[in-house]
């Protein structure tokens, strides 16, 4: 069990999994925990990180930051997307050594087990077979954190420990359609969708004015302000209706896990496991020891945005554009070993994305 007095540093505390941490924690009596903002603190320069472990000496760490993005943005940014997660990971990670953190949670993505590996995912899948091409900068930057936490460990006695959640949403995702991954911009969309055939542009102007979309706020023309939504298949018809383009067929098959159950599980594993606990004995050669977190249920992208369309009350038509790539079409965490340490998910599919819609709502 973790000491509730002692200091701990949520890295990334404002995004989707660092929230969700900080609330759980905070739940649960946690009292001392301590964040910074990118602005307070740049994760990817090693000497303002070396100055911020000397002088607050956390017993523990959690390790949520991260440049995160769906596939549009991975596949365009493939630079920033290595650089700016390996930079964060290995400062954060050497310094909680060189500062004698007691126990770190590293969080990777089950988005960087091979594109074609066997289903569902087990943990032994890992560096298997070729990842996926779109985000191999990501997955591997991920893939060098899991191992850069076993390699410490073994090398010198520390106490990281890596989760591999699947994939997440809830309160603080992120909804930026040029970067989203494609619950929250299918929400966003059929959100957007609803207005446009209401003919409600109180509810746009309110919604590009939160989040502009490339640009073009709710103070821009009617005609920017269509031009954009177009563009992001969101298209009002000659007999005003609305059509609402989805990439792909629909066929891929996805697991979804809403982001609070998720910092449950990591929460719940900080105190529970160590990385001792992660591997046997008998194992000449120690690797895998991280922990998937999932549901191990998926749905299909198709019925996926049928259940958003009916949450958000979105009658437009949804056009599957088979022009455009689906990715591997099926992704399924295997979280055996997490429910045989005795924990689950809470919260189904349907009423987390009535969850997550609500919240969306309440923040515009």
């Amino acid at each position: 069990m973790l000491n509730k007095e002692a200091k701990i540093y949520i890295a990334g505390h404002r995004g989707l999994v660092g929230s969700a941490i900080v609330k759980n924690l905070e739940s649960k009596g946690y009292s001392n925990l301590i964040y910074r903002t990118h602005k307070e603190l740049d994760l990817t320069d090693p000497t303002k990180v070396a100055a911020f472990f000397e002088a607050e000496k956390p017993a523990y760490v959690i390790l949520a930051a991260a440049k995160v993005g769906g596939i549009v943005a991975n596949n365009t940014y493939r630079a920033d997307f290595i650089y700016e997660n390996l930079m964060i990971q290995n400062n954060v990670i050497h310094q909680s050594y060189l500062n004698g953190v007691k126990k770190l949670l590293f969080l990777g993505s089950t988005c960087i087990y091979p594109k074609n590996c066997p289903q569902p995912m087990k943990e032994d899948y890992l560096l298997t077979d070729t990842l996926e091409y779109t985000n191999e900068p990501y997955a591997i930057a991920k893939i060098a954190g899991i191992k850069m936490c076993e390699s410490y460990n073994l090398q010198y006695g520390t106490n990281f420990i890596s989760v591999m959640p699947t994939n997440l949403y809830g309160p603080n995702d992120n909804f930026d359609l040029e970067k989203s991954h494609v619950l929250p911009a299918l929400i966003r969309k059929m959100h957007l969708g609803k207005a446009l055939e209401n003919n409600d542009w109180e509810s746009i102007i309110t919604d590009l004015n939160s989040l502009p979309i490339e640009g073009v706020s709710g103070d821009s023309s009617k005609e920017d302000i269509l031009s954009i939504l177009d563009k992001y298949g969101i298209t009002m018809k000659d007999d005003n209706t609305v059509d609402l383009e989805i990439w792909g067929s629909g066929n891929p098959m996805r697991e979804f896990l809403w982001s609070e159950d998720m910092a449950d599980a990591c929460v719940f594993l900080m105190e529970q496991r160590d990385f001792t606990d992660c591997y046997s004995n008998d194992n000449k050669e120690i690797r895998n020891t991280h922990i998937n977190i999932g549901t191990g249920i998926d749905i299909s992208i198709k019925d996926l945005s049928l259940l958003i369309k009916q949450k958000v009350n979105f009658k437009g038509n949804l056009y599957f554009n088979t022009d455009k790539p689906d990715g591997t079409l099926k992704k399924l965490t295997d979280p055996s070993k997490l429910h045989g340490l005795g924990w689950k998910h809470t919260i189904s599919l349907e009423t987390g994305v009535q969850k997550v819609y609500s919240w969306y709502l309440g923040k515009n």
